[in-house]
């Protein structure tokens, strides 16, 4: 089991025929990723070997998804034009949209989260700024490396992608069911609230890591949701804790205001839920390790 993601995946990237996309979508392939075809107006029609692999150009996201079946898109568009792309998806109706592109303009991203609500809430949208998501063994969509750890039985939501990679590497030996990088933007589509839910109703996943950082509320309101809705252990861990007010760290979304969005008023709050919080990457791995080995 994982969650929104797996071996019968069918995945899209927009912007494949990019330097970043071309190179990603080699290393996506190279992880087992079923991808089925990019999207390029300008290039339909064509095809691009990736090491004897063809991958099929198609005009659109509408078109590619009449053509090969696919339900995940993987949107690796520059700043400028990702709106337009990620509306693009919402349109055609593709369940998942997971968004790595980054500095996008935050009233681009409130435009097109509200579209998609608008919409009906179709296409789930994971992003932007963000690494992805991987179900190891089965798929991987986006920037996470394929080879720092294997499957297994944690949950990991994050807000960071480095520290998404740090935590799958600290807990590799006993693996992951799917890892969710959701990304550091004031606004973004999926959050940690959603990704909780998703694993507390996987029956594949014993215990849920989640990272956060400073800024904004989003932490708190994961804890809130934690102690009426989640029985599975969670364990938790806050980047920022040294981070000076008043000053963007990072992120876009990670700047503290007085008291508000502090690390330590979320791990409080976590803590109050019954969250284990760790104070650095490796003591929340370790943390882990305690509750899964009971």
């Amino acid at each position: 089991m994982a969650i929104w993601l797996n071996k019968d995946s069918k995945v899209i990237v927009q912007g494949m025929t990019g330097a970043t996309g071309m190179k990603h979508t080699k290393l996506m392939l190279g992880d087992g990723t079923h991808v089925v075809g990019g999207v390029n107006p300008r290039k339909a029609g064509q095809s691009v070997d990736f090491d004897g692999t063809e991958v099929p150009v198609f005009g659109t996201v509408k078109e590619a998804i009449e053509k090969t079946g696919a339900n995940v898109s993987v949107i690796f568009v520059p700043e400028k034009f990702t709106k337009d792309a990620v509306v693009e998806a919402i349109d055609a109706e593709i369940p998942l949209a997971v968004v790595i592109t980054e500095g996008i303009a935050v009233h681009d991203s409130a435009s097109f989260w509200a579209y998609a609500g608008k919409k009906g809430n179709k296409t789930r949208i994971i992003g932007p700024n963000c690494p992805g998501i991987i179900t190891p063994g089965q798929s991987n969509v986006g920037i996470i490396p394929g080879d720092i750890t294997k499957p297994g039985r944690i949950g990991l939501v994050s807000k960071s992608g480095t520290l998404t990679y740090q935590m799958m590497y600290e807990l590799r030996d006993i693996g992951f069911s799917t890892a969710v990088g959701i990304g550091g933007d004031p606004i973004i589509g999926t959050t940690h609230i959603d990704a909780l839910a998703a694993f507390q109703a996987d029956p594949d996943t014993d215990l849920i890591v989640m990272i956060g950082e400073i800024g904004g509320d989003a932490e708190e309101r994961a804890a809130a949701f934690i102690k009426e809705n989640v029985t599975k252990p969670v364990v938790g861990y806050v980047a920022g804790f040294t981070a000076p007010e008043g000053k963007t760290m990072g992120h876009a979304g990670a700047i503290v205001s007085g008291s508000s969005g502090t690390a330590q008023a979320k791990k409080e709050a976590l803590e109050a839920a019954g969250v284990k919080v760790g104070k650095t990457p490796t003591e929340t791995a370790k943390l882990a390790r305690e509750i899964l080995a009971g």
